[in-house]
C-alpha cells in the first residue's frame, strides 16, 4: 500500500515538474514532497527499529507532522495531537515554534490551505465538494476561511492561477 501511495506521489510530482503548467506553485511541490519523505519515512519505521539520531525535540516535530499529513482532513485539535506524542499542548507548541517558526494550529492552517490550492488547481472540484473533502462542514465557512488565510477570495486565487498560466 505505501508503495502504491509513494508511486502516486511521484508520479503526480513529475506531472507537476514536467507538466505544460508553468504556473505551478513551489509550495504545491514542496507539499508534495514533504507527503513523500512523509510516506518514505512511516514506512521505514514499520520496518525497523527506530534508530534515535535526532534529537529528541526534532523526533517529536517530525512525528507531529506525519500527524498533521495523515490526519490533515480530519482536522484535528492540537491537544489530541499533543496527547498522541505524549506530549503537553505546551510542549508541542515550544517544539513547533523551534522548527517551523509558528505555533502548531498555524502550522496545521498553513498545510490545509496548501492542500486548497493544490486541489483547486489540480483537481476538478467545486468549492463545496473542496470543503468536504478537506474536512469542512460548511462551505461558506471554508471560503471565508480560505480568504482571511490567504487574503482572496478562493474566486480570484483562480482567476490568478488562469491568469498567470496565459503568460
Amino acid at each position: 500500500a505505501t508503495r502504491n501511495r509513494v508511486r502516486k506521489v511521484f508520479e503526480i510530482l513529475d506531472q507537476l515538474l514536467h507538466g505544460d503548467s508553468a504556473a505551478t506553485g513551489t509550495e504545491i511541490v514542496l507539499a508534495y514532497l514533504n507527503l513523500m519523505l512523509t510516506e518514505l519515512n512511516s514506512a521505514y519505521f514499520k520496518n525497523h527499529e527506530p534508530v534515535d539520531l535526532l534529537p529528541s525535540n526534532l523526533s517529536k516535530f517530525v512525528e507531529f507532522k506525519l500527524v498533521v499529513e495523515s490526519q490533515l482532513t480530519e482536522q484535528p485539535p492540537v491537544h489530541v495531537i499533543a496527547q498522541k506524542l505524549a506530549l503537553t499542548p505546551n510542549s508541542l507548541y515550544r517544539i513547533v515554534k523551534e522548527y517551523a517558526g509558528v505555533s502548531p494550529k498555524d502550522f496545521i492552517t498553513h498545510r490545509l490551505i496548501i492542500e486548497a490550492q493544490r486541489k483547486l488547481q489540480y483537481a476538478n472540484l467545486s468549492v463545496k465538494e473542496l470543503a468536504y473533502e478537506l474536512g469542512f462542514t460548511d462551505p461558506d465557512y471554508f471560503s471565508r476561511f480560505f480568504k482571511k488565510c490567504t487574503g482572496q477570495s478562493i474566486s480570484e486565487f483562480l482567476k490568478a492561477q488562469q491568469d498567470s498560466s496565459r503568460q
